[in-house]
């Protein structure tokens, strides 16, 4: 966990160095604050002797009331040893301020004492959420920077657990340890010191009941922790089955699956719980037993304690002040186990946050990019490609170019390679083998940003966010004007639907855009595409969602409105790239025809075979 304090500011680190100043001040003002219980319990033991020189036997009384009280240390100098004469002494001097003096500065010290515990605990606080803002921040960009290959090592529910849940947890670990790390063993030592010039025999009564919760935390830790490690996992299981449950709800309901489900949500329901009520269970022993070791303890002091003042050997001050000690002596080592006892689940999360933290991203911007050469040309030179835990390549050896202004249209089998494929143009894979330019440049020699800005993509889903139409089509440019979004509308075929919304283009989008058909969805999305006016548009099957019409009046509408951009089209239907310029043929990733429509009816089995699956040979001029 300590390799997260690198994301500490500057600023944090005055204030751990002012939260140690403050710690060690508080550990001052309490230790002081036993010394001054133990003279306002003296200046009462004195007044009370002063007032009432009876209690310290017949001789005394007389020889106070024969020479008064000024004169008596002088009078039995001679007589009582030098501990009871110095206390004569102090009987002798005995005034009710005393009393008032001591316990201004008690007041005094123990308002010093709980000052400074405040602001180590505001400090605190403040630290430890401001790391954890940064720490949520950081994994959200790692994130949002990974490519699909380091999405695929992650589960998305796993992802959500580390940037809210593990965050959390060093959150909390963090404010006890910047509570207690100094704390506690300042208070230790200082008290141990305190204490070992006191009694012998009360220390060791002490250091026994240390002993014991020592052992009693141990022990609670060899059966407690392995469960912590197992809670993190069992949560992002739980996770994972509630939101693939919540996406998947219709498919659910359609097939009379929600029984199945349930008891899927069950089984991991009650294994987290069944750990958590295990490591709960044992750890709610810790306070009778803390309790159980402090309250022995108190016994064995005053036992101890009351034959020592029996004996002569010391008095109730000193041994009210040793108790006072002990507690202080015991609590710290309290605070210590209980920090060992919590340390290892914010350890275990503290792991899977830097997990995410260190994965290396296998799509990185290089450090001084290329010029852009040309303008709206993509081209693939013998490019092959494999995912990183596959045996085989899943493209193989593809080469084409498209020109500025030209349709290039993929399509092949399910499988075949198509999205694979187009998704290499806008990196979010690289390559195995060969090259991808774009505008006449390796997209592996441009920035990211740069490579993205001239490319209009819409994917095979249509994906939306929550907020407006408006929010939606302008995502990708917030200063787009008002006429630039309707006419964006316009050309996607969605203007229509839209202007009969409620709010029209301020309509409300659902997240996930929910309330809306999945071809309203896809029209959005062109539209979206069409707004940012890119160079290049990739259309990965993203007509499958709309009718014949629909399809066919999009298309003409691309055509005349932005007919100099580049467009790449994954498609499964003839209709939607039979006027295409060039149409590759996939087959298993490779390229097993290239031509027009009509050139490839003449020349390819495969485009020829799929074709006719879906038209008839009037249809198709044959």
């Amino acid at each position: 966990m300590l390799k997260l304090y690198k994301k500490l500011r500057p600023v944090d680190w005055v204030l751990l160095a002012v939260l140690m100043g403050l710690t060690v001040l508080q550990v001052s003002c309490t230790m002081t604050l036993v010394d001054y219980i133990r003279k306002i319990i003296e200046s009462i033991t004195f007044l009370n002797y002063h007032n009432n020189p009876a209690l310290l036997g017949e001789e005394f009384l007389q020889a106070v009331n024969n020479y008064g009280w000024e004169k008596l240390p002088d009078i039995f100098a001679q007589h009582v040893p030098a501990e009871q004469l110095e206390m004569l002494k102090n009987i002798a001097g005995a005034t009710a301020g005393d009393i008032w003096y001591n316990g201004g500065m008690m007041l005094a010290v123990a308002g010093a004492s709980a000052a400074a515990q405040m602001l180590v605990g505001l400090i605190a606080s403040y630290v430890s959420a401001s790391l954890s803002e940064r720490l949520r921040s950081c994994i959200y960009t790692k994130i949002d920077g990974f490519s699909v290959a380091e999405r695929d090592r992650f589960s998305t529910p796993s992802l959500i657990t580390r940037t809210t849940n593990d965050v959390q947890q060093v959150q909390m670990a963090n404010i006890l340890m910047l509570r207690m790390a100094v704390a506690a063993p300042i208070t230790a030592v200082w008290a141990i010191v305190k204490i070992q010039s006191t009694s012998v025999q009360l220390t060791l009564a002490t250091v026994f009941a240390v002993l014991a919760l020592v052992v009693f935390l141990a022990v609670l830790m060899i059966f407690v922790l392995p469960k912590f490690k197992i809670m993190q996992k069992l949560l992002d299981k739980l996770n994972g089955i509630s939101r693939e449950n919540l996406t998947g709800i219709r498919v659910i309901r359609a097939y009379n699956a929600e029984d199945y489900q349930i008891e899927k949500f069950e089984k991991a329901n009650t294994d987290i719980t069944k750990t958590q009520l295990f490591a709960g269970r044992l750890m709610s022993l810790m306070s009778p037993v803390m309790m159980l070791i402090m309250n022995g303890v108190a016994l064995a002091i005053y036992w101890l304690g009351a034959s020592l003042i029996n004996s002569g050997v010391t008095d109730y001050a000193t041994v009210a002040a040793f108790m006072q000690l002990a507690s202080q002596i015991i609590m710290a080592f309290m605070m210590l186990m209980m920090m060992f006892v919590l340390l290892p689940r914010a350890q275990v999360s503290a792991n899977r946050i830097n997990e995410v933290l260190d994965t290396p991203l296998s799509v990185t911007d290089p450090e001084t990019e290329e010029e852009l050469k040309e303008h709206g040309t993509v081209e693939f030179k013998n490019v092959s490609f494999g995912y990183p835990d596959s045996e085989e390549p899943v493209i193989h050896n593809i080469s084409f170019r498209a020109e500025k202004g030209q349709t290039v249209a993929f399509i092949g089998s399910t499988g075949s390679g198509k999205s694979t494929l187009i998704n290499l143009v806008p990196r979010f894979f690289d390559v195995t083998e060969g090259q991808v330019l774009v505008d006449g440049v390796d997209v592996r020699n441009l920035k990211q940003h740069t490579l993205r800005s001239v490319i209009g993509y819409v994917p095979q889903k249509g994906v939306l966010f929550s907020g407006t139409v408006k929010s939606n089509i302008s995502f990708g440019n917030p200063d787009i004007s008002d006429e630039l979004i309707k006419k964006s509308a316009v050309i996607a075929e969605a203007d229509t639907f839209i202007s009969e919304m409620e709010n029209g283009y301020d309509s409300e989008i659902s997240q996930g855009g929910k309330n809306v058909s999945g071809g309203q969805k896809q029209r959005i999305s062109i539209a979206r595409a069409v707004a940012v006016q890119p160079e290049i548009f990739i259309f990965d099957d993203s007509f499958s969602a709309l009718d014949y019409a629909t399809d066919k009046k999009v298309r003409q509408n691309l055509k005349e409105n932005v007919g100099e951009a580049t467009k790449l089209i994954v498609a499964q239907r003839i209709g939607t790239i039979m006027d295409a310029d060039k149409i590759i043929v996939l087959d298993s990733g490779k390229a097993v025809g290239e031509g027009t429509h009509g050139e490839l009816l003449e020349n390819c089995a495969v485009y020829r075979e799929i074709a006719l699956s879906q038209l008839s040979k009037e249809e198709l001029g044959l």
